[in-house]
This record gives structure tokens, C-alpha cells and sequence, in this order.
């Protein structure tokens, strides 16, 4: 007798690759905004140091990233040991944090930067870099059918 699939492992069949990647950059969007705000507010708000700010607004939209997309993006592969696939994903924003720091800081320094321009292009090279890296990933490592 055949079991019938949930709704919600049917539906991340259906998804392709583009449809995959469209979500996760969508809500890649989403945390970037949860990071961003969180670090203004605590940096430009409540005067904490950057280092601080920064570190707790990328575990803020870190784990929102993961969240959302282990349920929308990646949820045919949700079954499994989820401490594993949890901690393959730090591994994996880990790396991809310096990737995507080192990335802004050599283009930075190999086009000796100067203007506002340049640092905002860098930063979006870098942010691409490490979408592409996330993506990767978490499709074909951390959530793999």
C-alpha cells in the first residue's frame, strides 16, 4: 500500500531548481532585512559596539534563513537527523561568512577603494558570492533528498 505524501514534501518536489532558487533568495531578501535592521537598531540605537551588533544580527537572520527555508525551500529533505542538518548549516554560514567577508575586503583593497560606489558594488559581489555558495549548499549537502 502506497502512503500518501504530506502537502508540504509534494509541493518541494514540484519545486525546481529555479523555483528553489527563487525562494531562497526571496527570503534571503527577507533576513537580510532582519540582520540589517537588527544591526542598526543596536548599533545606531542602543550605541553597541559593531562587533556585537554585527555578530547578533547575523545570528538573528542566520537562523531565520534556516528556518524558513527548511520549511519552504528545502522541505521535501526535512526528514532526517535535524541536529546534523543543523549543524552542517553553521558549518556552512560559517564558511560562508568569510568567504563573504574576505571576498569584500580583497576586491576592497585590490581596487583600492575610495568611493561610496565602489564599497556598495563590493558588498553586493560579496553578498552574491555567498548567496550562491548558501545555495549550493544547502540544496545539494545540508537539506539533499
Amino acid at each position: 500500500m502506497a502512503v500518501a505524501e504530506s502537502g508540504a514534501d509534494a509541493e518541494s518536489k514540484k519545486l525546481g531548481l529555479f523555483q528553489q532558487l527563487f525562494r531562497f533568495v526571496a527570503i534571503g531578501g527577507f533576513c537580510a532585512l532582519i540582520d540589517f535592521g537588527t544591526y542598526s537598531l543596536l548599533l545606531g540605537v542602543a550605541g553597541w559596539p559593531v562587533w556585537l551588533s554585527k555578530s547578533i544580527s547575523f545570528i538573528l537572520g542566520t537562523t531565520a534563513s534556516y528556518l524558513i527555508n527548511r520549511k519552504f525551500t528545502f522541505s521535501g529533505a526535512s526528514s532526517g537527523n535535524s541536529k546534523a542538518k543543523a549543524g552542517a548549516f553553521v558549518v556552512v554560514y560559517t564558511t560562508t561568512f568569510f568567504v563573504n567577508m574576505g571576498s569584500n575586503q580583497l576586491l576592497v583593497l585590490l581596487f583600492d577603494a575610495q568611493e561610496a560606489w565602489q564599497f556598495t558594488l563590493f558588498w553586493v559581489i560579496a553578498q552574491g558570492l555567498g548567496t550562491l555558495i548558501n545555495f549550493v549548499m544547502l540544496k545539494w549537502v545540508v537539506f539533499r533528498d
